[in-house]
């Protein structure tokens, strides 16, 4: 897709990979709606941006957040929308409480699942749109201490590529991207000592953005990004029993670092 003829949906824009985002989709000439909770936050990174893009509050979580955010999204005459928010969600699984693995089903799953919905129409009424959601690794390797995120983000993965196939004879696009580990704030104290511990591998925001850019202009279907962490994606769709037993190894490390709450 040619950037700069883009309008552009952008959820969880006020994040550390959404700014990220909006700052590299902006200088290739993309114009924004930008979506996120805090009003204040919106607003300053549009003046950061330049002040030519727009913004909506929204909860997407809530009925009337999404419908917030289509509303505007149809007026502001969108052909891109970008499912970004998310937050994490490091614990053992018997320990979290419910309305946390609650919050995380609706903001991780269902909330991009309900957006899509609600702009689905419009989007294929455009003459090319894009939808593009962006999963993680954890969504193609489950990881001990990330049940109910995984899970989240293996449906979303799952959600992506069965969209993709439905919409095949339509003029809308199904992009999943599966970056690993990001440094942005949605990392707690805990997963950053645990990713250390591990010495599991992260990636600058602007870094993994570049890599958004670049599939949403080559229009991929699915990306996973990072060595050797793509690899293993795959290993563990073919042979899942060698990762059971490789992490394994790690459960005391991942136990020791979970939050006791």
């Amino acid at each position: 897709m040619q950037l700069n003829n883009a309008r552009i949906l952008l959820t969880g824009a006020t994040g550390g990979l959404g700014q990220a985002l909006a700052q590299q989709l902006a200088a290739d000439g993309a114009r924004l709606l930008l979506a996120g909770r805090d009003t204040a936050r919106l607003a300053a990174l549009n003046a950061a941006l330049g002040g030519e893009h727009s913004s909506v509050r929204a909860d997407l979580t809530r009925p009337e957040g999404v419908a917030a955010a289509a509303g505007a999204a149809r007026e502001f005459g969108a052909n891109v929308l970008i499912n970004n928010a998310g937050v994490g969600g490091f614990g053992l699984y018997e320990r979290q409480d419910w309305d946390e693995i609650d919050s995380l089903l609706a903001t991780n799953l269902a909330a991009p699942m309900r957006l899509t919905h609600a702009l689905l129409p419009w989007l294929k009424a455009r003459p090319q749109a894009v939808i593009v959601n962006i999963g993680s690794t954890f969504g193609s390797l489950p990881f001990a201490g990330f049940a109910a995120y995984s899970a989240a983000k293996a449906g979303l993965r799952g959600f992506s590529q069965a969209l993709r196939r439905e919409l095949a004879d339509t003029q809308v696009a199904v992009i999943h991207l599966a970056p690993r580990a990001i440094d942005t704030p949605l990392n707690s104290d805990a997963v950053n000592a645990l990713n250390r511990a591990l010495n599991n591998r992260s990636d600058d925001a602007d870094a993994v953005a570049r890599q958004v850019v670049a599939a949403l202009r080559a229009g991929d279907g699915e990306r996973h990004f990072g060595f050797p962490e793509r690899f293993f994606a795959w290993l563990n769709g073919v042979a899942p029993t060698l990762i059971d037993r490789g992490l394994a190894g790690k459960l005391a490390v991942i136990k020791q670092h979970a939050p006791t709450r």
